[in-house]
Protein backbone atom coordinates (compact mmCIF):
# COMPACT_ATOMS: atom_id res chain seq x y z
CA UNK A 1 0.00 0.00 0.00
CA UNK A 2 1.57 3.35 -0.67
CA UNK A 3 1.40 6.71 0.86
CA UNK A 4 -1.79 8.13 -0.91
CA UNK A 5 -3.15 4.70 -0.16
CA UNK A 6 -2.45 4.60 3.36
CA UNK A 7 -3.81 8.05 4.04
CA UNK A 8 -6.95 7.53 2.17
CA UNK A 9 -7.45 4.43 4.05
CA UNK A 10 -6.96 6.57 7.00
CA UNK A 11 -8.94 9.32 6.08
CA UNK A 12 -11.91 7.03 5.74
CA UNK A 13 -11.67 5.23 9.15
CA UNK A 14 -12.02 8.83 10.58
CA UNK A 15 -14.90 9.28 9.03
CA UNK A 16 -16.20 5.60 10.47
CA UNK A 17 -15.08 6.76 14.02
CA UNK A 18 -17.28 10.09 13.31
CA UNK A 19 -20.15 8.30 12.54
CA UNK A 20 -20.28 5.81 15.32
CA UNK A 21 -19.20 9.09 17.72
CA UNK A 22 -22.49 10.69 15.97
CA UNK A 23 -24.82 7.74 16.09
CA UNK A 24 -23.66 7.32 20.09
CA UNK A 25 -24.68 11.04 20.03
CA UNK A 26 -28.11 10.46 18.93
CA UNK A 27 -28.80 7.45 20.25
CA UNK A 28 -27.98 8.48 23.64
CA UNK A 29 -29.91 12.08 23.14
CA UNK A 30 -33.04 10.26 21.96
CA UNK A 31 -33.15 7.51 24.64
CA UNK A 32 -31.91 10.66 27.29
CA UNK A 33 -35.30 12.42 26.04
CA UNK A 34 -37.96 10.21 25.80
CA UNK A 35 -37.19 8.56 29.13
CA UNK A 36 -37.03 12.08 30.91
CA UNK A 37 -40.17 12.04 32.49
CA UNK A 38 -40.45 15.31 34.23
CA UNK A 39 -40.64 16.53 30.60
CA UNK A 40 -43.73 14.85 30.34
CA UNK A 41 -45.22 15.62 33.81
CA UNK A 42 -44.11 19.55 33.14
CA UNK A 43 -46.42 19.50 30.00
CA UNK A 44 -49.29 17.11 31.44
CA UNK A 45 -49.35 20.14 33.80
CA UNK A 46 -48.92 23.17 31.49
CA UNK A 47 -51.75 21.29 28.88
CA UNK A 48 -54.33 20.36 31.40
CA UNK A 49 -53.76 16.87 29.96
CA UNK A 50 -56.64 16.01 33.22
CA UNK A 51 -59.04 18.52 32.01
CA UNK A 52 -58.62 17.40 28.34
CA UNK A 53 -58.71 13.95 28.28
CA UNK A 54 -61.33 13.41 31.44
CA UNK A 55 -58.71 11.16 33.27
CA UNK A 56 -56.83 11.95 36.63
CA UNK A 57 -53.33 12.94 36.76
CA UNK A 58 -52.69 10.48 38.64
CA UNK A 59 -53.89 7.55 35.89
CA UNK A 60 -52.25 9.93 33.30
CA UNK A 61 -48.84 9.97 35.15
CA UNK A 62 -49.58 6.28 35.73
CA UNK A 63 -49.57 5.16 32.13
CA UNK A 64 -47.09 7.24 30.94
CA UNK A 65 -44.79 5.47 33.16
CA UNK A 66 -46.27 1.75 32.30
CA UNK A 67 -45.43 2.87 28.67
CA UNK A 68 -42.17 4.37 29.19
CA UNK A 69 -41.25 1.22 31.39
CA UNK A 70 -42.89 -1.42 28.45
CA UNK A 71 -40.53 1.13 26.01
CA UNK A 72 -37.01 -0.03 27.48
CA UNK A 73 -34.90 -2.95 27.69
CA UNK A 74 -35.77 -5.03 30.90
CA UNK A 75 -39.01 -3.09 31.31
CA UNK A 76 -41.86 -5.14 31.14
CA UNK A 77 -43.10 -7.06 27.98
CA UNK A 78 -46.83 -6.31 28.11
CA UNK A 79 -48.04 -2.98 27.98
CA UNK A 80 -51.84 -2.94 29.96
CA UNK A 81 -53.03 0.65 30.60
CA UNK A 82 -55.14 1.55 34.03
CA UNK A 83 -58.77 2.54 33.04
CA UNK A 84 -58.03 3.11 29.31
CA UNK A 85 -58.88 0.61 26.55
CA UNK A 86 -56.71 -0.53 23.84
CA UNK A 87 -57.67 -1.60 20.48
CA UNK A 88 -55.53 -4.27 18.75
CA UNK A 89 -53.80 -1.77 15.97
CA UNK A 90 -52.78 0.52 18.93
CA UNK A 91 -51.27 -2.90 20.61
CA UNK A 92 -49.43 -2.95 17.64
CA UNK A 93 -48.54 0.05 17.02
CA UNK A 94 -46.61 -0.14 20.56
CA UNK A 95 -44.92 -3.00 19.90
CA UNK A 96 -43.66 -1.48 16.91
CA UNK A 97 -42.31 1.47 18.76
CA UNK A 98 -41.30 -0.58 21.76
CA UNK A 99 -38.98 -2.38 18.96
CA UNK A 100 -38.00 0.88 17.87
CA UNK A 101 -36.90 1.94 21.34
CA UNK A 102 -34.66 -0.64 22.10
CA UNK A 103 -32.96 -1.34 19.28
CA UNK A 104 -31.90 2.83 20.30
CA UNK A 105 -30.89 1.78 23.56
CA UNK A 106 -28.71 -1.19 21.87
CA UNK A 107 -27.46 1.26 19.53
CA UNK A 108 -26.42 3.35 22.49
CA UNK A 109 -24.08 0.91 23.75
CA UNK A 110 -22.85 -0.75 21.19
CA UNK A 111 -21.52 2.45 19.67
CA UNK A 112 -20.11 3.43 23.23
CA UNK A 113 -18.37 0.32 23.67
CA UNK A 114 -16.63 1.61 20.16
CA UNK A 115 -16.49 4.92 21.36
CA UNK A 116 -14.49 3.68 24.41
CA UNK A 117 -12.16 1.91 22.19
CA UNK A 118 -11.48 5.28 19.89
CA UNK A 119 -11.03 7.79 22.71
CA UNK A 120 -8.21 5.02 23.84
CA UNK A 121 -7.05 5.27 19.92
CA UNK A 122 -6.92 8.65 20.36
CA UNK A 123 -4.61 9.37 23.19
CA UNK A 124 -2.24 6.50 21.47
CA UNK A 125 -1.84 7.53 18.32
CA UNK A 126 -2.84 11.01 18.32
CA UNK A 127 -5.62 10.81 15.91
CA UNK A 128 -7.87 13.61 16.64
CA UNK A 129 -9.54 14.19 13.25
CA UNK A 130 -12.55 12.18 14.08
CA UNK A 131 -13.69 14.50 16.55
CA UNK A 132 -13.98 17.88 14.36
CA UNK A 133 -15.64 15.35 12.10
CA UNK A 134 -18.31 14.34 14.78
CA UNK A 135 -18.93 17.90 14.98
CA UNK A 136 -19.78 18.83 11.71
CA UNK A 137 -21.48 15.71 10.95
CA UNK A 138 -23.64 16.41 14.83
CA UNK A 139 -23.98 20.49 13.92
CA UNK A 140 -25.18 20.07 10.37
CA UNK A 141 -27.68 17.48 10.00
CA UNK A 142 -29.46 18.06 13.27
CA UNK A 143 -29.38 22.04 12.70
CA UNK A 144 -30.93 20.82 9.25
CA UNK A 145 -33.47 18.96 10.88
CA UNK A 146 -33.99 21.54 13.62
CA UNK A 147 -35.21 23.70 11.34
CA UNK A 148 -37.84 21.60 9.41
CA UNK A 149 -39.05 21.02 12.71
CA UNK A 150 -39.73 24.74 13.68
CA UNK A 151 -40.86 25.59 10.05
CA UNK A 152 -43.43 23.04 10.08
CA UNK A 153 -43.60 20.80 12.60
CA UNK A 154 -47.20 18.26 11.70
CA UNK A 155 -45.36 17.73 8.27
CA UNK A 156 -42.13 16.39 9.85
CA UNK A 157 -44.15 14.23 12.44
CA UNK A 158 -46.74 12.58 9.53
CA UNK A 159 -43.49 12.31 7.15
CA UNK A 160 -41.70 10.45 10.17
CA UNK A 161 -44.59 8.15 10.95
CA UNK A 162 -44.75 6.94 7.42
CA UNK A 163 -41.15 7.00 6.81
CA UNK A 164 -40.75 4.81 10.10
CA UNK A 165 -44.05 2.52 9.98
CA UNK A 166 -45.52 0.37 7.33
CA UNK A 167 -48.61 0.68 8.85
CA UNK A 168 -51.34 3.30 9.36
CA UNK A 169 -51.48 2.08 13.34
CA UNK A 170 -49.96 5.36 14.23
CA UNK A 171 -53.61 6.92 13.39
CA UNK A 172 -55.18 6.48 16.33
CA UNK A 173 -58.85 6.79 17.28
CA UNK A 174 -59.65 8.68 20.60
CA UNK A 175 -62.67 6.73 21.26
CA UNK A 176 -61.15 3.70 20.64
CA UNK A 177 -57.54 4.48 22.02
CA UNK A 178 -57.93 7.65 24.57
CA UNK A 179 -54.37 7.26 25.36
CA UNK A 180 -53.61 9.35 22.62
CA UNK A 181 -55.64 12.11 24.12
CA UNK A 182 -53.14 12.29 26.91
CA UNK A 183 -49.83 12.20 24.18
CA UNK A 184 -50.14 15.43 22.65
CA UNK A 185 -48.25 16.17 19.54
CA UNK A 186 -46.50 19.44 21.17
CA UNK A 187 -45.18 17.30 23.95
CA UNK A 188 -43.23 15.19 21.10
CA UNK A 189 -42.70 18.71 19.84
CA UNK A 190 -40.78 19.37 22.74
CA UNK A 191 -38.82 15.82 22.88
CA UNK A 192 -37.60 16.67 18.89
CA UNK A 193 -36.30 19.67 20.33
CA UNK A 194 -34.88 18.54 23.04
CA UNK A 195 -33.28 15.64 21.16
CA UNK A 196 -31.77 18.37 18.52
CA UNK A 197 -30.85 20.56 21.12
CA UNK A 198 -28.53 18.02 23.14
CA UNK A 199 -27.40 16.18 20.03
CA UNK A 200 -25.78 20.30 18.83
CA UNK A 201 -24.40 20.51 22.75
CA UNK A 202 -22.52 16.82 21.82
CA UNK A 203 -21.92 18.32 18.33
CA UNK A 204 -19.69 21.92 20.73
CA UNK A 205 -18.31 19.49 23.12
CA UNK A 206 -16.22 17.30 20.38
CA UNK A 207 -15.25 20.96 18.78
CA UNK A 208 -13.90 22.03 22.35
CA UNK A 209 -12.31 18.89 22.79
CA UNK A 210 -10.60 18.69 19.43
CA UNK A 211 -9.44 22.25 19.96
CA UNK A 212 -7.74 21.71 22.81
CA UNK A 213 -6.07 18.41 21.98
CA UNK A 214 -5.21 19.63 18.77
CA UNK A 215 -3.67 22.46 20.74
CA UNK A 216 -1.48 19.88 22.95
CA UNK A 217 -0.57 17.65 20.71
CA UNK A 218 0.56 20.35 17.71
CA UNK A 219 -1.97 19.59 15.12
CA UNK A 220 -3.70 22.04 13.08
Amino acid sequence: MNTEQKKSAAGIVQWLLALNCFLFLVSVSVTAVLNFRPLYYADMKSMNLAAESGYSEEVIRLNYDRLIDYNNLGGSKELVFEEMPMSEGAAIHFREVRRIFILLEALAVITGVILAGTILFCVRTKQIVWLKRTAILAFVIPSVLGILVLNDWEAVFIEFHRLVFSNDYWLFDPAADPIITVLPDRYFLHCAVGIVGLVVAGSLACLFVYRRLAGRFGKH
